[in-house]
């Protein structure tokens, strides 16, 4: 009895200890870093992978603990860190290793996070991201290190992130169109360049879809002919002076008027919503894009990330138990 007893609190004692030893600070995420200069190094050599470093501070202040928490735990930037970058974390606050990495790459300590891309001479692909603590600096800035790598070609997945990220960054803008069928609509605008989010739903007794768009990819006017063109910008609703006027004189003066009371449909995405995609967590622009090429009958696999793949395999496998619909909760 005294030896099953001993035996037990000697298993209970090994498994917290484990699980404490598995459990990393809140400043760091989700990512799996390494700690040591000298194993990244060697690992980015035999892999050919740059290096990415975290320099930040543990325990660290706020901005420490929010970029933890809000830029290193998005799914799909801890996939592309893990998978296309040697990850390693230099704590700034501590002697030993860490100083010596610090002093090395001349960074201080006691510093809010900094994050350096590195090839394996040590040598910075990009500047140093500093004193910018968003999900978009730090995927443009992994955009463009691998960009400098020609072998490594930047996976689509990861292109599109940064494109919804820096557009989300600079402001999208809102403007519906009102058609035969909404899921028509979306079919033929949620591929359209400087889209980035489609929805169906009704205003005005019509049926609309929503669509948020990047000014800076593509005028109002160019929109407006490219959905007239497909038949789906029968009458068009904004909030904005400057589109009503445009649309008054693309459309006529009873084509165009003030956006208001708009319901989104029970039915979000129809085409991706008949498909095990509907399980696998995604951006609004994967989301967008993946449904409209579905429903022209077109593959969209490319746009997603692997880990995204493999979502996708388990639902068609009929492995659902504890997966839930994400369509409309989008990272």
């Amino acid at each position: 009895m005294l030896l099953r007893q001993f035996l037990f609190i000697a298993v209970l004692a090994l498994s917290v200890a484990v699980a404490g030893a598995q459990k990393q600070p809140v400043e760091t995420g989700s990512v799996k870093w390494y700690r040591s200069l000298d194993e990244a190094v060697k690992l980015s050599k035999q892999t050919q992978k740059p290096i990415l470093i975290l320099f930040q501070e543990i325990p660290g202040c706020s901005t420490c603990r929010n970029y933890g928490q809000n830029v290193l735990t998005h799914p799909l930037i801890v996939e592309a860190i893990e998978t296309y970058f040697v990850p390693l974390c230099i704590h700034n606050n501590k002697g030993g290793a860490d100083k010596k990495a610090l002093k090395y790459f001349r960074e201080p300590s006691w510093n809010n996070p900094v994050v350096r891309i590195v090839s394996d001479d040590l040598k910075d692909l990009i500047p140093r991201i500093a004193g910018q603590y968003s999900k978009a600096a730090l995927v443009h800035g992994m955009v463009q290190a691998l960009q400098k790598r020609p072998r490594q070609a930047v996976p689509l997945y990861l292109e599109l992130l940064d494109k919804e990220l820096q557009a989300r960054k600079s402001g999208l803008t809102t403007t519906y169109f009102a058609m035969y069928c909404f899921w028509a609509g979306e079919k033929e605008i949620g591929d359209m360049q400087g889209v980035y989010s489609t929805t169906a739903g009704y205003m005005d007794g019509k049926e609309v879809v929503k669509v948020e768009y990047n000014p800076l990819e593509i005028s109002y006017f160019a929109l407006l002919q490219a959905a007239n063109d497909v038949h789906c910008g029968d009458v068009v609703y904004s909030n904005r002076s400057s589109e009503i006027r445009i649309a008054k004189q693309t459309l006529g003066t009873r084509k165009a008027h003030p956006a208001s009371g708009f319901k989104p449909d029970k039915t979000p995405k129809y085409y991706l919503n008949k498909t095990p995609y509907r399980y696998v967590r995604m951006t609004a622009l994967q989301a967008c894009r993946a449904n409209s090429r579905l429903a022209k009958g077109m593959h969209c696999e490319n746009l997603f990330s692997p880990g995204q793949l493999q979502q996708y395999r388990i639902a068609k496998e009929g492995k659902r138990n504890g997966l839930k619909v994400t369509i409309g909760h989008y990272f």
